[in-house]
């Protein structure tokens, strides 16, 4: 099962000291800058093109497609802006690559930046993940001090500023305009679109806006070739991705794989599920993607296979949860998160992911009838594709896709006036022996 495995983002991470500079270099760091430098801008972003490489911030949509909107004949400056606001439940797989090989993003923002014809560029981090801003920080003034970063980059007359930029902790900042608008001093709000950042993005300026994975991978593009990344993962969804195992897996952690493996091959990777449990739902791409089953185990995790599915790739944010966990109280709980980090802007998130969490705490409790199911879906369809940005389209997946699979375990709550998970005969939920 390990040959499954394609380390290339986490091939350095259990080297001594791997977020130096110098064990980065000992494992062919900044190896890809001169390969670059020697290739055209143009011929940079037709490389990242035929990769295949499509945004691992979730979105899925093609990264050097996005450098090609940059219009390089407007005369304002061009800015690189990575988006290392994670925070969603269950995402957790940026945090690692910054704080085990920061280099590798660094070096990613110069290729990049050269691509975009960008002078200027900014790491926009989570403001509570101290340890990673601290990390990065040192990983930029090594690059500096190196001639990495700074005028005349290895001879090549390119110059580059790096800056890293800490928010100020919300999620909203997460969304690409609303990081925008927090990277301008602002309060993190999304845009109204069009002018896209593309065309008017930050101090209303060309921008490419990409996730850490996403930019960290560019590196390994250019010096292993579009053809050797593309010959990885599937036919429309190329290259390798890191899949993030969470919940109740016996080995939770990173694993990096080609996009197309099931979950079924990455729990066994895993070691498993915990002793003596058994999968009963799970995530695919962080808690904003719709609920999958055990019977959606062997789904190829590419971009297609999980869309037809009825979910969304997302992340590869996969949290695993066993037969002793209720689902109703596991979707009130994220629900709960949404509510409390919707900017507020527009009306449908504003007052909509409210009452999700009304209408969700009185089916916990069992109190309501089964109306109240089609209420929570009437809720969900008034805030779907009518917020101003996809946090509301988020807040609604959980709760619509858990209904569908699970409608019986919400109805049991109204049946034992609480939650069943609370009572010794939840072995309506639970197998035989097992633990509730």
């Amino acid at each position: 099962m390990t040959d499954t495995l394609t380390p290339v983002l986490t091939n350095n991470w259990d080297a001594e000291r791997a977020w130096t500079l110098a064990s980065y270099e000992e494992h062919g760091g900044y190896a890809a800058l001169d390969k670059a430098f020697a290739m055209a801008p143009d011929d940079v972003i037709t490389a990242v093109k035929d990769s295949g490489l499509r945004g691992r911030g979730g979105a899925g949509f093609p990264t050097g497609m996005k450098w090609g909107f940059i219009p390089q004949d407007n005369p304002k400056p061009k800015y690189l802006v990575v988006n290392a606001d994670e925070s969603e439940p269950g995402t957790c797989k940026d945090i690692p690559l910054m704080m085990a090989s920061p280099h590798t993003l660094v070096e990613g923002v110069i290729v990049s930046s050269y691509a975009i014809r960008a002078h200027t560029a900014f790491i926009y981090v989570r403001g509570e993940v101290l340890h990673v801003v601290r990390r990065l920080q040192r990983a930029v003034q090594e690059a500096y001090l190196a001639g990495h970063l700074g005028k005349n980059i290895h001879g090549s007359g390119y110059d580059l500023d790096l800056i890293v930029h800490t928010g100020a902790g919300a999620y909203i900042c997460g969304e690409e305009t609303a990081l925008l608008e927090g990277l301008e001093g602002r309060r993190g709000q999304p845009r109204l679109r069009p002018p896209f950042p593309a065309v008017a993005g930050l101090y209303a300026s060309p921008t490419v806006i990409n996730n850490v994975e996403s930019i960290a991978s560019v590196p390994s593009i250019i010096t292993n070739g579009a053809a050797w990344f593309a010959g990885m993962g599937t036919e429309k969804s190329n290259g390798y991705g890191i899949f993030s195992l969470s919940g109740h897996v016996a080995n939770p952690g990173q694993y990096e794989a080609p996009l197309g493996i099931t979950l079924r091959q990455l729990i066994d990777l895993a070691g498993g599920m915990r002793e003596g449990h058994e999968l009963k739902f799970w995530t695919p791409g962080g808690s904003s993607t719709p609920l999958l089953t055990p019977e959606h185990l062997d789904v190829p995790l590419d971009f297609e296979s999980v869309g037809a599915a009825g979910s969304m790739l997302g992340t590869r944010a996969l949290q695993l949860f066993d037969e002793t966990t209720c689902v109703v109280r596991a979707v009130l709980r994220w629900t709960e998160f949404y509510k409390h980090e919707s900017c507020g802007k527009c009306t449908p998130c504003r007052e909509g992911t409210w009452w999700l969490t009304q209408t969700l705490a009185k089916l916990e409790k069992g109190e309501g009838s089964e109306s109240d199911l089609d209420l929570l879906l009437d809720q969900c369809d008034n805030i779907l594709g009518r917020s101003f940005c996809a946090l509301g389209d988020g807040a609604t997946s959980p709760i619509s896709s858990s209904i569908q699979h699970f409608r019986d375990e919400y109805l049991a709550h109204l049946s034992h006036g609480g939650c069943p998970f609370d009572h010794a005969a939840s072995t309506v939920f639970a197998p035989a022996g097992a633990t509730a």
